[in-house]
C-alpha cells in the first residue's frame, strides 16, 4: 500500500507540471481570440459619423481595458456637430471636417452605452479622471455593428468647458468615410493607415485586440505554436514521469 502511494506521488506532480504548462499557454492566446474583437474599430460602423449629447447618467466602470458608461440623450439636439474645440490629433482638414459635419444621432435609444479608452490612454489625452453622473458630455464617434445601443468616439468632449479628449493614435481617424452629402455612387471609405489606430490594443494593459480576419495567417501562426507548446509539454511530462520512476525504482532496490 505504501509502495503504491509512493509511486504515484511523481505521477502526479508530472501531471501537475504538465497542467501547469498548458494552461499558461492557453493564457497567452486569450488576448488574440476572436472574441476580443467586439471592441475594436471594425466592430463599429466607422463608414458614419455621428455627433451625441447628454449627460452621465451612470458611474460606469473605469479600468482597463476599456471605460464603459451610460449617457442620457438631449431630447433636443443640433442637426450636426456644433463648435467645439478639435483634439489637436484630429485638427488636420481631412480629419476635423468630418468631426464638425457629423450627423446627430437619430436612432431609437435615449441613452446609449459609451466605451472609451482606458484611463492610462485618456489620461495622456485629456482626461485624468472618471466622469460623474449628471455630468455633460458630447462625443463624435460610431455605433457598433451588432449592438446599436453602444457608441465609442473618437473624440468626445466632457463638462461645461467641453474639454476635448482625443480616442485616436496616428493622428487620423480609423477610417475617412465619405463626408455627409457628398458621397458618390460607388464611393467607398478610405482606410487610413497608421502606425497604431487603436488605443485599446496598443499596450500590456489593453486586453482587446482587433482580428480583421480570424483565419489569416497569423492567426494560423499562433495556433502553430500553440501546437508545439502542446506537444512540447506533453514530451516533457512524460520523461519526467519515467525519470521520476526509475529514481523510485532504484531507491526501493537498494
Amino acid at each position: 500500500m505504501s509502495v503504491s502511494t509512493h509511486t504515484d506521488r511523481p505521477l502526479r506532480r508530472g501531471l501537475l507540471a504538465t497542467a501547469a504548462l498548458l494552461a499558461a499557454a492557453a493564457i497567452t492566446l486569450v488576448p488574440v481570440s476572436p472574441a476580443a474583437a467586439h471592441h475594436g474599430w471594425s466592430g463599429f460602423e466607422t463608414n458614419e459619423l455621428v455627433y451625441i449629447a447628454g449627460t452621465v447618467s451612470s458611474e460606469g466602470t473605469w479600468g482597463d481595458p476599456h471605460s464603459l458608461f451610460d449617457v442620457r440623450l438631449d431630447a433636443q439636439l443640433p442637426a450636426s456637430t456644433p463648435d467645439l474645440p478639435i483634439p489637436d490629433e484630429l485638427s488636420g482638414p481631412e480629419d476635423s471636417i468630418r468631426v464638425e459635419a457629423a450627423p446627430t444621432y437619430d436612432g431609437p435609444h435615449d441613452e446609449l452605452e459609451v466605451i472609451i479608452a482606458p484611463p492610462w490612454w485618456s489620461s495622456n489625452n485629456g482626461l485624468n479622471r472618471s466622469l460623474e453622473v449628471g455630468e455633460r458630455f458630447q462625443g463624435v464617434g460610431y455605433i457598433n455593428s451588432t449592438d446599436d445601443g453602444l457608441f465609442r468616439p473618437v473624440a468626445f468632449w466632457y463638462g461645461d468647458d467641453h474639454a476635448p479628449v482625443n480616442q485616436v493614435i496616428g493622428n487620423t481617424l480609423p477610417v475617412r468615410a465619405p463626408l455627409p452629402g457628398h458621397a458618390k455612387a460607388g464611393d467607398e471609405p478610405v482606410t487610413v493607415p497608421s502606425t497604431v489606430e487603436d488605443p485599446m490594443e496598443t499596450d500590456s494593459q489593453a486586453n482587446d485586440t482587433d482580428i480583421a480576419d480570424a483565419s489569416g495567417p497569423q492567426t494560423w501562426a499562433v495556433w502553430a505554436v500553440f501546437g508545439a507548446v502542446l506537444v512540447v509539454a506533453a514530451a516533457g511530462g512524460v520523461l519526467y514521469i519515467r525519470r521520476r520512476n526509475r529514481q523510485d525504482n532504484r531507491s526501493q532496490d537498494a
